[in-house]
Protein backbone atom coordinates (compact mmCIF):
# COMPACT_ATOMS: atom_id res chain seq x y z
CA UNK A 1 0.00 0.00 0.00
CA UNK A 2 1.71 3.19 -1.24
CA UNK A 3 -0.88 5.85 -0.31
CA UNK A 4 -0.37 7.48 3.08
CA UNK A 5 -4.01 8.53 3.15
CA UNK A 6 -5.23 5.00 2.38
CA UNK A 7 -2.86 3.42 4.87
CA UNK A 8 -3.80 5.87 7.63
CA UNK A 9 -7.51 5.55 6.92
CA UNK A 10 -7.29 1.74 6.84
CA UNK A 11 -5.52 1.73 10.19
CA UNK A 12 -7.98 4.14 11.80
CA UNK A 13 -11.08 2.43 10.40
CA UNK A 14 -9.68 -0.98 11.31
CA UNK A 15 -9.06 0.10 14.90
CA UNK A 16 -12.47 1.78 15.05
CA UNK A 17 -14.28 -1.31 13.74
CA UNK A 18 -12.33 -3.56 16.07
CA UNK A 19 -13.28 -1.34 19.00
CA UNK A 20 -16.88 -1.23 17.80
CA UNK A 21 -16.97 -5.01 17.54
CA UNK A 22 -15.63 -5.40 21.08
CA UNK A 23 -18.12 -2.86 22.42
CA UNK A 24 -20.98 -4.54 20.54
CA UNK A 25 -20.08 -7.96 21.93
CA UNK A 26 -19.92 -6.52 25.46
CA UNK A 27 -23.22 -4.70 24.94
CA UNK A 28 -24.84 -7.87 23.61
CA UNK A 29 -23.62 -9.82 26.61
CA UNK A 30 -24.84 -7.14 29.02
CA UNK A 31 -28.17 -6.86 27.18
CA UNK A 32 -28.72 -10.60 27.40
CA UNK A 33 -27.90 -10.52 31.09
CA UNK A 34 -30.14 -7.54 31.87
CA UNK A 35 -33.02 -8.86 29.77
CA UNK A 36 -32.76 -12.22 31.53
CA UNK A 37 -32.81 -10.48 34.91
CA UNK A 38 -35.86 -8.38 34.02
CA UNK A 39 -37.82 -11.27 32.54
CA UNK A 40 -36.91 -13.59 35.41
CA UNK A 41 -38.16 -10.94 37.84
CA UNK A 42 -41.42 -10.72 35.88
CA UNK A 43 -41.85 -14.49 36.00
CA UNK A 44 -41.35 -14.53 39.77
CA UNK A 45 -43.71 -11.55 40.21
CA UNK A 46 -46.43 -13.12 38.07
CA UNK A 47 -46.13 -16.35 40.04
CA UNK A 48 -46.58 -14.50 43.32
CA UNK A 49 -49.52 -12.48 41.97
CA UNK A 50 -51.15 -15.71 40.88
CA UNK A 51 -50.40 -17.14 44.33
CA UNK A 52 -52.13 -14.17 45.94
CA UNK A 53 -55.23 -14.74 43.86
CA UNK A 54 -55.24 -18.46 44.58
CA UNK A 55 -55.03 -17.77 48.33
CA UNK A 56 -58.27 -15.85 48.42
CA UNK A 57 -60.54 -17.30 51.17
CA UNK A 58 -63.38 -19.09 49.37
CA UNK A 59 -65.50 -22.18 49.68
CA UNK A 60 -64.50 -25.24 47.73
CA UNK A 61 -67.18 -24.63 45.09
CA UNK A 62 -66.10 -21.05 44.74
CA UNK A 63 -62.51 -22.17 44.21
CA UNK A 64 -63.69 -24.46 41.44
CA UNK A 65 -65.61 -21.61 39.84
CA UNK A 66 -62.50 -19.37 40.13
CA UNK A 67 -60.30 -21.96 38.44
CA UNK A 68 -62.86 -22.35 35.68
CA UNK A 69 -63.08 -18.58 35.21
CA UNK A 70 -59.27 -18.39 35.01
CA UNK A 71 -59.08 -21.08 32.37
CA UNK A 72 -61.90 -19.55 30.35
CA UNK A 73 -60.34 -16.08 30.41
CA UNK A 74 -56.90 -17.39 29.43
CA UNK A 75 -58.32 -19.47 26.60
CA UNK A 76 -60.14 -16.47 25.13
CA UNK A 77 -56.91 -14.43 24.67
CA UNK A 78 -56.72 -13.34 21.03
CA UNK A 79 -53.41 -11.49 20.38
CA UNK A 80 -54.43 -10.46 16.88
CA UNK A 81 -57.41 -8.39 18.15
CA UNK A 82 -56.92 -6.93 21.59
CA UNK A 83 -53.75 -8.56 22.84
CA UNK A 84 -50.08 -9.00 22.08
CA UNK A 85 -48.34 -11.72 20.04
CA UNK A 86 -46.22 -12.61 23.05
CA UNK A 87 -49.31 -13.69 25.03
CA UNK A 88 -49.24 -17.12 23.42
CA UNK A 89 -45.59 -17.49 24.39
CA UNK A 90 -46.27 -16.92 28.09
CA UNK A 91 -47.96 -19.71 30.05
CA UNK A 92 -49.32 -20.41 33.55
CA UNK A 93 -50.05 -23.67 35.24
CA UNK A 94 -51.18 -24.51 38.75
CA UNK A 95 -51.20 -27.99 40.30
CA UNK A 96 -52.21 -29.20 43.65
CA UNK A 97 -50.01 -31.59 45.53
CA UNK A 98 -51.94 -34.48 43.91
CA UNK A 99 -50.58 -33.29 40.53
CA UNK A 100 -54.03 -32.30 39.42
CA UNK A 101 -54.10 -29.33 37.04
CA UNK A 102 -56.17 -26.51 38.49
CA UNK A 103 -55.33 -23.65 36.12
CA UNK A 104 -53.52 -23.59 32.84
CA UNK A 105 -53.28 -21.51 29.69
CA UNK A 106 -53.90 -22.89 26.24
CA UNK A 107 -50.25 -22.29 25.32
CA UNK A 108 -48.93 -24.17 28.34
CA UNK A 109 -46.47 -26.93 27.50
CA UNK A 110 -47.30 -30.51 28.13
CA UNK A 111 -45.37 -32.31 30.83
CA UNK A 112 -45.21 -36.01 31.35
CA UNK A 113 -44.39 -35.33 34.97
CA UNK A 114 -45.10 -31.93 36.56
CA UNK A 115 -41.92 -30.11 37.65
CA UNK A 116 -41.19 -30.27 41.36
CA UNK A 117 -37.99 -28.24 41.85
CA UNK A 118 -38.78 -24.69 43.08
CA UNK A 119 -37.04 -21.72 41.52
CA UNK A 120 -35.87 -20.93 37.98
CA UNK A 121 -35.21 -23.62 35.42
CA UNK A 122 -34.85 -24.18 31.67
CA UNK A 123 -37.42 -26.60 30.36
CA UNK A 124 -37.90 -28.41 27.06
CA UNK A 125 -41.50 -29.50 26.50
CA UNK A 126 -42.79 -32.44 24.48
CA UNK A 127 -42.85 -30.26 21.35
CA UNK A 128 -39.11 -29.53 21.69
CA UNK A 129 -39.73 -25.90 22.57
CA UNK A 130 -37.46 -24.20 25.12
CA UNK A 131 -38.98 -22.45 28.10
CA UNK A 132 -37.62 -20.33 30.88
CA UNK A 133 -39.76 -21.12 33.94
CA UNK A 134 -40.26 -20.30 37.59
CA UNK A 135 -41.93 -22.74 40.00
CA UNK A 136 -43.39 -21.48 43.28
CA UNK A 137 -44.58 -23.90 45.95
CA UNK A 138 -47.38 -22.88 48.29
CA UNK A 139 -47.30 -25.56 50.96
CA UNK A 140 -49.92 -23.81 53.03
CA UNK A 141 -52.54 -24.17 50.29
CA UNK A 142 -51.05 -27.25 48.66
CA UNK A 143 -50.31 -25.52 45.33
CA UNK A 144 -47.48 -25.56 42.78
CA UNK A 145 -47.57 -22.47 40.60
CA UNK A 146 -45.59 -22.63 37.36
CA UNK A 147 -44.99 -19.58 35.15
CA UNK A 148 -43.09 -20.03 31.91
CA UNK A 149 -41.91 -17.99 28.98
CA UNK A 150 -40.60 -19.25 25.65
CA UNK A 151 -36.95 -18.44 24.90
CA UNK A 152 -37.79 -16.92 21.53
CA UNK A 153 -39.44 -14.01 23.36
CA UNK A 154 -36.09 -13.05 24.83
CA UNK A 155 -34.09 -13.83 21.68
CA UNK A 156 -36.53 -11.76 19.62
CA UNK A 157 -36.01 -8.81 21.95
CA UNK A 158 -32.24 -9.20 21.78
CA UNK A 159 -32.41 -9.36 17.98
CA UNK A 160 -34.41 -6.15 17.93
CA UNK A 161 -31.89 -4.42 20.20
CA UNK A 162 -28.99 -5.61 18.03
CA UNK A 163 -30.72 -4.46 14.83
CA UNK A 164 -31.62 -1.10 16.30
CA UNK A 165 -28.04 -0.49 17.48
CA UNK A 166 -26.00 -2.22 14.78
CA UNK A 167 -27.36 -0.41 11.74
CA UNK A 168 -26.85 3.06 13.23
CA UNK A 169 -23.32 2.05 14.14
CA UNK A 170 -22.63 0.81 10.61
CA UNK A 171 -24.12 3.92 9.04
CA UNK A 172 -22.24 6.13 11.48
CA UNK A 173 -19.00 4.29 10.71
CA UNK A 174 -19.44 4.91 6.99
CA UNK A 175 -20.12 8.59 7.57
CA UNK A 176 -17.15 8.80 9.93
CA UNK A 177 -14.91 7.05 7.37
CA UNK A 178 -15.90 9.61 4.72
CA UNK A 179 -15.22 12.46 7.14
CA UNK A 180 -11.87 10.93 8.09
CA UNK A 181 -10.96 10.58 4.39
CA UNK A 182 -11.62 14.27 3.86
CA UNK A 183 -9.88 15.25 7.10
CA UNK A 184 -6.76 13.22 6.30
CA UNK A 185 -6.73 14.70 2.80
CA UNK A 186 -6.90 18.18 4.30
CA UNK A 187 -4.12 17.31 6.73
CA UNK A 188 -1.90 15.98 3.92
CA UNK A 189 -2.52 19.01 1.71
CA UNK A 190 0.90 20.59 2.52
CA UNK A 191 2.62 17.36 1.47
CA UNK A 192 0.63 17.32 -1.78
CA UNK A 193 1.59 20.95 -2.39
CA UNK A 194 5.26 20.12 -1.80
CA UNK A 195 5.07 17.24 -4.27
CA UNK A 196 3.39 19.49 -6.83
CA UNK A 197 6.09 22.12 -6.36
CA UNK A 198 8.82 19.53 -6.87
CA UNK A 199 7.14 18.20 -10.02
CA UNK A 200 6.83 21.72 -11.39
CA UNK A 201 10.54 22.48 -10.96
CA UNK A 202 12.80 22.40 -13.98
CA UNK A 203 14.77 19.10 -14.14
CA UNK A 204 18.07 20.99 -14.07
CA UNK A 205 17.15 23.28 -11.18
CA UNK A 206 19.24 22.76 -8.05
CA UNK A 207 18.08 25.84 -6.17
CA UNK A 208 17.11 25.25 -2.50
CA UNK A 209 13.43 24.82 -1.69
CA UNK A 210 11.77 27.78 0.01
CA UNK A 211 8.23 26.55 0.70
CA UNK A 212 6.19 28.79 3.00
CA UNK A 213 4.15 28.35 5.05
CA UNK A 214 5.43 24.89 5.89
CA UNK A 215 4.17 22.58 8.68
CA UNK A 216 6.66 21.65 11.38
CA UNK A 217 6.59 17.99 10.30
CA UNK A 218 7.75 18.88 6.76
CA UNK A 219 10.60 21.19 7.78
CA UNK A 220 13.07 18.28 8.27
CA UNK A 221 12.09 16.95 4.83
CA UNK A 222 12.72 20.31 3.19
CA UNK A 223 16.04 20.64 5.03
CA UNK A 224 17.07 17.14 3.91
CA UNK A 225 16.12 17.91 0.29
CA UNK A 226 18.09 21.15 0.41
CA UNK A 227 21.13 19.31 1.79
CA UNK A 228 20.83 16.76 -1.00
CA UNK A 229 20.55 19.52 -3.61
CA UNK A 230 23.64 21.21 -2.17
CA UNK A 231 25.55 17.92 -2.29
CA UNK A 232 24.47 17.39 -5.90
CA UNK A 233 25.69 20.89 -6.72
CA UNK A 234 29.04 20.09 -5.14
CA UNK A 235 29.35 16.82 -7.05
CA UNK A 236 28.40 18.46 -10.32
CA UNK A 237 30.81 21.28 -9.61
CA UNK A 238 33.63 18.78 -9.03
CA UNK A 239 32.72 16.98 -12.23
CA UNK A 240 32.68 20.21 -14.24
CA UNK A 241 35.98 21.26 -12.70
CA UNK A 242 37.51 17.86 -13.44
CA UNK A 243 36.32 17.92 -17.05
CA UNK A 244 37.54 21.49 -17.53
CA UNK A 245 40.92 20.73 -15.96
CA UNK A 246 41.32 17.55 -17.94
CA UNK A 247 40.35 19.23 -21.20
CA UNK A 248 42.69 22.13 -20.51
CA UNK A 249 45.67 20.04 -19.50
CA UNK A 250 45.26 17.29 -22.07
CA UNK A 251 45.12 19.74 -24.98
CA UNK A 252 48.81 20.66 -24.88
CA UNK A 253 50.25 17.12 -24.32
CA UNK A 254 48.14 15.74 -27.15
CA UNK A 255 49.28 18.54 -29.46
CA UNK A 256 52.89 17.84 -28.51
CA UNK A 257 52.42 14.12 -29.15
CA UNK A 258 51.00 14.94 -32.58
CA UNK A 259 54.03 17.07 -33.41
CA UNK A 260 56.43 14.30 -32.33
CA UNK A 261 54.47 11.79 -34.40
CA UNK A 262 54.66 14.06 -37.44
CA UNK A 263 58.38 14.59 -36.90
CA UNK A 264 58.81 10.82 -36.68
CA UNK A 265 57.06 10.41 -40.02
CA UNK A 266 59.08 13.18 -41.65
CA UNK A 267 62.47 12.19 -40.18
CA UNK A 268 65.11 11.79 -42.85
CA UNK A 269 67.67 9.83 -40.88
CA UNK A 270 67.78 7.11 -38.26
CA UNK A 271 69.03 9.57 -35.65
CA UNK A 272 66.15 11.95 -36.24
CA UNK A 273 63.64 9.10 -36.09
CA UNK A 274 65.14 7.83 -32.84
CA UNK A 275 65.13 11.31 -31.29
CA UNK A 276 61.50 11.87 -32.33
CA UNK A 277 60.56 8.43 -30.99
CA UNK A 278 62.21 9.19 -27.63
CA UNK A 279 60.34 12.51 -27.44
CA UNK A 280 57.12 10.68 -28.31
CA UNK A 281 57.66 8.07 -25.56
CA UNK A 282 58.47 10.79 -23.03
CA UNK A 283 55.30 12.65 -24.03
CA UNK A 284 53.22 9.49 -23.60
CA UNK A 285 54.75 8.94 -20.15
CA UNK A 286 53.95 12.50 -19.11
CA UNK A 287 50.39 12.18 -20.41
CA UNK A 288 49.98 8.91 -18.49
CA UNK A 289 51.17 10.58 -15.29
CA UNK A 290 48.78 13.46 -15.89
CA UNK A 291 45.85 11.07 -16.39
CA UNK A 292 46.76 9.12 -13.25
CA UNK A 293 46.99 12.31 -11.20
CA UNK A 294 43.64 13.53 -12.52
CA UNK A 295 42.02 10.22 -11.64
CA UNK A 296 43.57 10.37 -8.17
CA UNK A 297 42.12 13.84 -7.62
CA UNK A 298 38.71 12.66 -8.81
CA UNK A 299 38.88 9.71 -6.40
CA UNK A 300 39.88 11.77 -3.39
CA UNK A 301 37.62 14.82 -3.65
CA UNK A 302 34.19 13.12 -3.48
CA UNK A 303 35.22 11.55 -0.18
CA UNK A 304 35.36 14.90 1.60
CA UNK A 305 33.10 14.94 4.64
CA UNK A 306 32.90 11.14 4.83
CA UNK A 307 32.83 9.32 8.15
CA UNK A 308 36.23 9.01 9.89
CA UNK A 309 37.97 5.71 9.11
CA UNK A 310 38.97 3.17 11.71
CA UNK A 311 42.30 3.70 13.56
CA UNK A 312 45.34 2.15 11.88
CA UNK A 313 48.97 1.44 12.74
CA UNK A 314 50.50 4.50 11.10
CA UNK A 315 54.13 3.34 11.23
CA UNK A 316 53.31 0.01 9.58
CA UNK A 317 51.26 1.75 6.86
CA UNK A 318 54.11 4.15 6.00
CA UNK A 319 56.65 1.31 6.03
CA UNK A 320 54.54 -0.77 3.61
CA UNK A 321 54.28 2.17 1.21
CA UNK A 322 58.03 2.77 1.26
CA UNK A 323 58.71 -0.89 0.56
CA UNK A 324 56.80 -0.50 -2.70
CA UNK A 325 58.76 2.63 -3.65
CA UNK A 326 62.21 1.32 -2.84
CA UNK A 327 62.91 -0.56 -6.14
CA UNK A 328 61.95 2.50 -8.19
CA UNK A 329 64.18 4.79 -6.11
CA UNK A 330 67.11 2.35 -6.42
CA UNK A 331 66.66 2.37 -10.19
CA UNK A 332 67.16 6.14 -10.08
CA UNK A 333 70.36 5.74 -8.00
CA UNK A 334 68.69 7.23 -4.92
CA UNK A 335 68.92 6.08 -1.32
CA UNK A 336 65.86 5.90 0.93
CA UNK A 337 66.06 6.32 4.71
CA UNK A 338 63.09 5.78 7.04
CA UNK A 339 63.39 7.34 10.50
CA UNK A 340 60.53 6.42 12.83
CA UNK A 341 60.04 6.52 16.59
CA UNK A 342 59.25 3.35 18.48
CA UNK A 343 56.18 4.75 20.26
CA UNK A 344 54.10 5.69 17.22
CA UNK A 345 50.51 4.77 18.00
CA UNK A 346 47.24 4.62 16.08
CA UNK A 347 45.86 7.29 13.76
CA UNK A 348 42.34 7.65 12.39
CA UNK A 349 43.23 7.98 8.71
CA UNK A 350 42.62 6.10 5.50
CA UNK A 351 45.66 3.93 4.66
CA UNK A 352 45.02 4.38 0.93
CA UNK A 353 45.12 8.19 1.35
CA UNK A 354 48.40 7.97 3.30
CA UNK A 355 49.84 5.79 0.54
CA UNK A 356 48.82 8.30 -2.16
CA UNK A 357 50.19 11.28 -0.21
CA UNK A 358 53.50 9.54 0.52
CA UNK A 359 53.88 8.45 -3.11
CA UNK A 360 53.46 12.03 -4.31
CA UNK A 361 55.84 13.49 -1.75
CA UNK A 362 58.53 10.87 -2.43
CA UNK A 363 58.05 11.23 -6.22
CA UNK A 364 58.52 15.01 -5.97
CA UNK A 365 61.62 14.51 -3.86
CA UNK A 366 63.01 11.99 -6.35
CA UNK A 367 62.38 14.31 -9.31
CA UNK A 368 64.46 17.10 -7.73
CA UNK A 369 67.14 15.00 -6.03
CA UNK A 370 70.62 14.73 -7.57
CA UNK A 371 72.01 11.36 -8.56
CA UNK A 372 73.14 9.28 -5.56
CA UNK A 373 71.10 11.60 -3.36
CA UNK A 374 69.37 10.59 -0.13
CA UNK A 375 65.64 10.87 0.52
CA UNK A 376 64.74 10.76 4.20
CA UNK A 377 61.25 9.93 5.42
CA UNK A 378 60.56 10.75 9.08
CA UNK A 379 57.55 9.90 11.22
CA UNK A 380 57.52 11.60 14.62
CA UNK A 381 54.94 12.17 17.34
CA UNK A 382 53.82 15.68 18.20
CA UNK A 383 51.39 17.19 20.67
CA UNK A 384 48.61 17.51 18.11
CA UNK A 385 49.31 14.15 16.48
CA UNK A 386 52.02 12.96 14.08
CA UNK A 387 54.19 14.53 11.40
CA UNK A 388 55.20 12.64 8.27
CA UNK A 389 58.00 14.48 6.48
CA UNK A 390 59.98 13.81 3.30
CA UNK A 391 63.40 15.49 2.91
CA UNK A 392 65.48 15.66 -0.24
CA UNK A 393 68.83 17.13 -1.27
CA UNK A 394 67.52 19.11 -4.22
CA UNK A 395 67.59 22.84 -4.90
CA UNK A 396 64.62 23.68 -2.67
CA UNK A 397 61.94 26.20 -3.65
CA UNK A 398 61.63 29.93 -4.14
CA UNK A 399 59.72 31.60 -1.33
CA UNK A 400 57.49 33.45 -3.81
CA UNK A 401 56.41 30.10 -5.33
CA UNK A 402 55.55 28.44 -2.00
CA UNK A 403 51.80 29.08 -2.10
CA UNK A 404 51.44 28.52 -5.83
CA UNK A 405 52.91 25.04 -5.57
CA UNK A 406 49.57 23.83 -4.14
CA UNK A 407 47.62 25.16 -7.12
CA UNK A 408 46.35 22.75 -9.72
CA UNK A 409 48.65 22.14 -12.68
CA UNK A 410 51.34 24.50 -11.43
CA UNK A 411 54.72 22.84 -11.89
CA UNK A 412 57.93 24.63 -10.96
CA UNK A 413 61.10 23.73 -12.85
CA UNK A 414 59.83 20.25 -13.75
CA UNK A 415 58.87 19.81 -17.36
CA UNK A 416 57.72 16.22 -16.76
CA UNK A 417 55.43 17.04 -13.85
CA UNK A 418 51.65 17.39 -14.09
CA UNK A 419 51.38 19.98 -11.33
CA UNK A 420 48.95 17.92 -9.26
CA UNK A 421 51.13 16.09 -6.75
CA UNK A 422 51.11 18.69 -3.96
CA UNK A 423 47.50 19.56 -4.74
CA UNK A 424 46.57 15.93 -4.04
CA UNK A 425 48.58 15.91 -0.81
CA UNK A 426 46.86 19.12 0.34
CA UNK A 427 43.42 17.64 -0.46
CA UNK A 428 44.28 14.59 1.67
CA UNK A 429 45.49 16.81 4.52
CA UNK A 430 42.31 18.90 4.38
CA UNK A 431 40.24 15.76 4.40
CA UNK A 432 41.71 14.69 7.76
CA UNK A 433 41.91 18.15 9.30
CA UNK A 434 45.68 18.50 8.88
CA UNK A 435 47.94 20.61 6.71
CA UNK A 436 51.00 20.44 4.47
CA UNK A 437 54.09 22.58 5.03
CA UNK A 438 57.01 23.24 2.68
CA UNK A 439 60.31 24.62 3.98
CA UNK A 440 63.84 24.78 2.72
CA UNK A 441 66.43 22.91 4.74
CA UNK A 442 69.48 24.70 6.07
CA UNK A 443 71.74 21.97 4.65
CA UNK A 444 69.99 22.29 1.28
CA UNK A 445 66.97 20.63 -0.18
CA UNK A 446 63.28 20.71 0.69
CA UNK A 447 61.30 19.34 3.59
CA UNK A 448 57.60 18.55 2.92
CA UNK A 449 55.64 17.79 6.09
CA UNK A 450 52.15 16.26 6.34
CA UNK A 451 50.42 16.66 9.71
CA UNK A 452 48.27 13.70 10.82
CA UNK A 453 45.86 13.88 13.78
CA UNK A 454 45.95 11.14 16.40
CA UNK A 455 42.95 9.00 17.36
Amino acid sequence: MTSIRRRTLTLIIGLMLAGLAVISVLNLHDSNHEIAEVYDAQLARNARLLQGVMRMPMASKEHSDLYQAFNQALSEAEPRIDGHPYETKIAFQVWNFKDEVLVHTASSPSFSVPPRTPGFSDVVDLNKRHWRAFLLEDKQNGLRIWVGERDDVRSDLVDRIVRHTLWPNILGSLILAAMLWLAIGWGLKPLVNMAATLRARHPGSLEPLQLTPLPTELEPMQAALNRMLAQIQQVMGRERRFIADAAHEMRTPLAVLRVHAQNLMEAGSEGERRASLEHLIAGVDRTSRLVNQLLTMARIEPQAGAQPPVPIDLAATVRDSLVQLTPWLLSKDLELVFDVSDDIGLARVDPAAIDIALNNLVTNAANFSPRHGVITVKLVEKTHGYELSVEDEGPGINEQDRDRLFERFYSCANAQGAGLGLTIVKAIADRFGGQVKLENRIAGGLRATLEICRV
